[in-house]
């Protein structure tokens, strides 16, 4: 009896000394970010779509794990084939050249792509970085666990990219919001521009709240000549626990002179494309979401027919697959979700643009890219 007391203390003690280590790890680490407080969350409540404390979504949006949600991807983990989720080898990836990105004409539009959803562009002679993950080498809150970046021949560095004028990003994951990339860029970056709520994570790691510029669902800005809207995506945000649609979520237009980008953030399928489409469209470039999905979790992520379907709803004539090509953050094989969209862009007559990581691009260079994954093994 003795003993059985005392091994039950020890596993008393172990359990209190994790929960502890828990809630001071959620209380301090820095890379779960701020609480929107005053002023910020007076405005937050101010939004037709927060709710009960909570950002909502347009239509119902189920979040809730279901067992057979849950047996799937164990079962998967556990027994399955897992050699095709992940690259084998180092995929090659272009040299950015600074000086040559910096060159181009303020009447032209060029941009590079770093993997899964950061981009690079120089639209009417403004530089953009939109939801950059360039510093991080895990999609997660730990350095030590979580999805891991793919072997690339190189990464670009903090170091190797232009004067930045403003940040756009989408929403607070870890995928699109990585805490190293802001401490690394505060001092290259002139603005942000993020949707409502996202700046606390901003301000908590160091940035001015005189550079942010926090956005609601179909906000516009104005921003050295260009035009900036969040409109709404079929998602959702959160870093830490219990903070699950406390910050807003969304995807992004932007108009140039004689362009219109569309940057869609992560969303699953939902009318609202089609409302984008109405107001903002036609989009000579899209930047869609295919990646990352699952039956499991179809409401929030897209299948990559569903990606195709919405370039068409947005009224999008170029359209570039982005979410893909650096994470290993579903069950699928990397390179199912970029194939089985360009069957369904061939099935549709809807031009694919796939430029490697790295490669400096325009529109007019869309003709010269080719399938380069089909060469990674």
């Amino acid at each position: 009896m003795k003993l059985f007391k005392r091994i039950m203390l020890i596993l008393f003690t172990i359990v209190i000394l994790i929960v502890v280590t828990t809630i001071i790890f959620f209380r301090t680490a820095p890379q779960i970010g701020g609480k929107p407080s005053g002023d910020r969350l007076e405005r937050m409540k101010g939004s037709p779509n927060f709710i009960n404390g909570k950002f909502q979504n347009t239509v119902e949006t189920k979040m809730e794990m279901t067992w057979e949600m849950i047996r799937k991807p164990l079962r998967h983990y556990l027994f399955e084939d897992k050699s095709l989720k992940n690259p084998r080898k180092t995929i090659s990836v272009k040299t950015f050249d600074r000086d040559e990105f910096n060159s181009i004409p303020n009447d032209s539009l060029a941009f590079v792509w770093f993997g899964h959803s950061t981009i690079l562009m120089k639209i009417n002679g403004v530089t953009l970085l939109i939801d950059p993950v360039i510093v991080g080498k895990r999609a997660s809150m730990f350095s030590f666990m979580g999805p891991e970046r793919f072997d690339y021949s190189h990464h670009i560095t903090i170091e190797e990219l232009p004067k930045i004028d403003a940040v756009i990003l989408s929403h607070d994951h870890y995928d699109h919001l990585d805490y190293p990339t802001i401490k690394a860029l505060n001092d290259k970056v002139d603005r942000f521009y993020i949707p409502l709520g996202v700046g606390a994570h901003l301000e908590e790691w160091g940035v001015q709240p005189d550079q942010i510029t926090e956005l609601n669902w179909w906000d516009e800005i104005e921003f050295q000549g260009l035009n900036l809207a969040l409109t709404p995506t079929r998602h959702f945000s959160g870093r830490g626990f219990g903070d699950r649609f406390k910050t807003l979520w969304g995807s992004w237009v932007i108009i140039g002179s004689n362009k219109r980008m569309y940057f869609s953030g992560d969303s699953g399928y939902f009318p609202g494309f089609k409302e984008i489409g109405e107001k903002y469209g036609p989009f000579d470039l899209t930047f869609m979401e295919c990646g990352a999905y699952n039956e499991g979790w179809s409401e929030i992520h897209m299948f990559p027919e569903e990606t195709a379907q919405a370039h068409l709803d947005v009224k999008g004539k170029l359209l570039m697959p982005i979410h893909w090509g650096k994470f290993d953050l579903a069950l699928h094989p990397w390179k199912e979700s970029v194939n089985r969209l360009a069957e369904k862009a061939k099935a549709e007559s809807i031009p694919l643009f796939t430029p490697q990581v790295g490669q400096m691009v325009s529109l007019s260079d869309s003709s010269d890219l080719d399938s380069w994954w089909e060469n990674v093994d």
